[in-house]
């Protein structure tokens, strides 16, 4: 179910799609061998080419191509036998051929399509129209110098897959859960490392709103959102701002608009362009670009499990729900560390539900990554085997769990340290409960009169005594037993 938009005249509903540019993962950039390297000095990493220096040729690199092939057969799409780059011309100040070389009418990937999961556990497949190759521009740096603008190429040329959906989306949930399942795909394969802080990874959402079922609306773009939380608000706030345009008796103007998440607002960039308006025509340059099926082949054989048949292993043969496998699958070393921890527990259900529960927990707090986590998978499972053979509790569990995450302690050292080992001796539970129930008459004649929700109350001055380490079960068995006898 989409996102819908209260107006005054009534409801409407957002269609949109998403660009998607990816940074393919390459030691040099598309027509060049400059570095690729992120975070270099400014124009540190610049090619002849790169810098649009007369007579100079581009050469297309190899490795690029092998990836966005290997990414389109991730998504289920067609792969192009020929494909042919185009320049698309037009003029800024970071762009200093004058044009960008890019794909048009025939890119190397057609039409796929990707499955994405809901957070009301429902899922939904968004058409792929296309992937393309194309080279990256530079950067314009404005707050360098209060009067001058400076340019930085080290972008310039770098290799990138615009990927480009059908405008299947309704709503910010499937958006992003969209860009998140493509990210995951990339990193799966290794054909970007997805990295959207360092722009390696960044989403232009066209957007309309129209009536439900209704005749699409005039479309904006939304340029350049490096954050699954920018596109989700950039989302919403530009529709609402359709929806107010339209009922005051506005229009719509096609057009690209830049998101200020410090303000709070969508504001225009400049008018959109059609593709007529980028003069495009085959890049003279470089040859048609022919694949064969055996290249395909070797390609399609490259890949890993990705995440959707992996996520269905998980659920047939661990018994996990969709929504818990979908998580554990998200990225491969969180489900590398899951499939470890569940060999070292012999029990699958409660590894992920320790590792979606309690340790993403502690280091969404603790603002750390899964790679850099205190606690071992091999640990987790550990703790798990303590628990299931009645060594401790499940509530002792998490106590000896918040001291693995501080000293990364194995849990069976803390246990024996603290001495943490579950009483499991019935005779001694039964001690402490008849004098337990010996020296409350008043609460025992309640219970018998009919208020057996005392029972709890019992059972908590029982764990009081031995402080948690009573077997539970041991425990609510023997009061039961004397209290109803």
């Amino acid at each position: 179910m989409g996102d819908i938009i209260k107006g005054e005249t009534g409801d409407w509903e957002i269609v949109m799609g998403l660009e998607v540019h990816a940074q393919i993962t390459s030691k040099s950039k598309l027509f060049s061998g400059a570095a690729t390297d992120f975070g270099g000095d400014p124009n540190e990493q610049v090619s002849l080419v790169d810098a649009a220096m007369p007579g100079m040729l581009p050469v297309l690199n190899e490795e690029c191509v092998r990836q966005g092939v290997r990414t389109g057969l991730a998504l289920n799409a067609k792969i192009n036998k020929r494909s042919v780059f185009a320049r698309k011309n037009y003029f800024y100040a970071d762009l200093p051929q004058g044009y960008q070389i890019s794909q048009y009418e025939e890119p190397v990937v057609g039409e796929g399509e990707v499955q994405i999961d809901l957070p009301d556990g429902s899922s939904k497949a968004i058409g792929i129209e296309r992937l393309h190759l194309e080279q990256d521009a530079g950067k314009s740096l404005h707050d360098q110098h209060p009067s001058k603008s400076y340019i930085d190429l080290n972008r310039s040329g770098v290799a990138l897959m615009e990927i480009v959906s059908k405008p299947d989306m309704r709503s910010a949930d499937e958006a992003t859960a969209y860009v998140n399942k493509l990210r995951s795909i990339v990193r799966y394969i290794g054909s970007c490392d997805g990295n959207m802080a360092e722009g390696s990874m960044r989403a232009d959402v066209n957007i309309s709103v129209r009536k439900p079922g209704g005749e699409l609306g005039t479309r904006t773009e939304l340029k350049n959102l490096n954050s699954v939380r920018f596109i989700r608000q950039a989302i919403e706030i530009e529709a609402k701002r359709q929806v107010k345009v339209i009922e005051s008796g506005g229009e719509i103007v096609q057009e690209t608009r830049l998101f200020d998440p410090n303000k709070g607002e969508t504001r225009s960039m400049r008018s959109k362009e059609d593709a007529h308006d980028y003069r495009y025509f085959p890049d003279p340059d470089l040859l048609p670009l022919e694949l064969e099926d055996a290249y395909i082949e070797d390609c399609l054989k490259s890949l890993p499990e990705l995440p959707d048949e992996k996520k269905a292993r998980f659920m047939a043969d661990y018994g996990l729900n969709a929504y818990d496998a979908g998580v554990l699958v998200a990225d491969q070393e969180t489900a590398a560390y899951f499939e470890e921890a569940a060999k070292a527990a012999g029990d699958a259900k409660l590894a992920a539900n320790w590792i979606t529960v309690e340790l993403f927990g502690r280091l969404n707090k603790a603002g750390t990554e899964l790679s850099d986590s205190p606690i071992s998978a091999k640990q987790i499972g550990e703790l798990i085997g303590l628990i299931k053979d009645d060594t401790i509790s499940g509530k002792i569990a998490k106590d000896v769990f918040d001291e693995m995450f501080e000293t990364s302690k194995d849990p069976g050292a803390i246990v024996e340290e603290k001495g943490l080992k579950q009483i499991t001796d019935t005779g001694a539970i039964e001690a402490i409960v008849d004098d337990i129930i010996a020296n409350n008459e008043g609460q025992v004649n309640a219970y018998r009169g009919g208020k057996t929700g005392l029972l709890g109350w019992f059972v908590g001055q029982v764990m009081k005594q031995t402080q948690g380490k009573a077997n539970p079960g041991v425990v609510n068995q023997l009061l039961k037993s004397k209290l109803d006898g």
